[in-house]
């Protein structure tokens, strides 16, 4: 679990799961890229994570929809800290409540976007990148972890559209694992139940959130996945419920 000299990208970065996974993996020594849109929230999380003057930690403004700036961001964090060793999709999004028939396209087109085409801008930008990379002492060139949901599983009544978009995730973390794992590139993905955050508190105050997950406790099972540990692992999609 030592992430010394390696370059991290984590999306989503001023996200709960976001903050989470780049304490996680500043703590172990990682160079770690803040990536998100929201300029104001991201220089917020610099502060309150104690990350603000770090050379080993770079924020990032850019929007994951744009794929130049994405490209642009890539090749920051690759000239900044000689290469990028893992990825970590955390930024995405979950809307609800409409039956299949009621669905907008603005509902569908959001969700779509913000879980399955932000994956495939950021996936564009660093296998490139990685590939061309000199493989480390085990064969690898990089990790890329994304986030699923383990409601993507099955089909849920209201849910349809957040369904079909993590689920995107996971069959493409699937095909991108049949195409990179001989490269030295593993590709997985973890299936969240709720996250137990100050908004899903919020939103439902009457459930009990020690049955939830932790950001913190999915944080870590995504740096085992990044680690040189988890490098046998390939298109795995794995089930974090938490006490569920």
């Amino acid at each position: 679990m030592n992430f010394n000299d390696k370059c991290v990208i984590v999306t989503g970065a001023s996200g709960n799961l976001g903050r989470a996974v780049a304490r996680a993996f500043a703590s172990k020594g990682a160079n770690v890229v803040l990536v998100d849109r929201n300029a104001a929230a991201l220089d917020a999380a610099m502060v309150a994570d104690g990350f603000a003057n770090n050379a080993h930690i770079l924020a990032v403004v850019a929007d994951l929809l744009d794929q130049a700036k994405v490209s642009a961001m890539v090749a920051t964090a690759a000239q900044r800290f000689g290469g990028v060793h893992v990825l970590c999709n955390i930024a995405g999004g979950f809307r609800m409540g409409d039956a299949v028939h009621e669905t907008s396209d603005a509902t569908w087109n959001f969700l779509f976007d913000i879980n399955a085409k932000t994956l495939l801008h950021t996936a564009r930008a660093v296998v490139p990148q990685m590939l061309a990379q000199t493989p480390d002492a085990t064969g690898a060139r990089g990790k890329i972890v994304n986030i699923g949901a383990f409601g993507a599983l099955h089909g849920a009544a209201n849910m349809a559209a957040y369904g079909a978009s993590k689920a995107t995730v996971i069959r493409t973390t699937e095909a991108m694992a049949a195409e990179l794992r001989e490269q030295g590139i593993n590709v997985n993905c973890v299936l969240p139940t709720i996250i137990d955050t100050p908004e899903n508190r919020a939103a439902m105050p009457s459930a009990d959130p020690s049955h939830w997950v932790a950001p913190e406790a999915l944080a870590d099972v995504i740096v085992f996945l990044a680690s040189d540990a988890a490098r046998a692992i390939h298109g795995a999609a794995v089930p974090v419920t938490g006490l569920v």
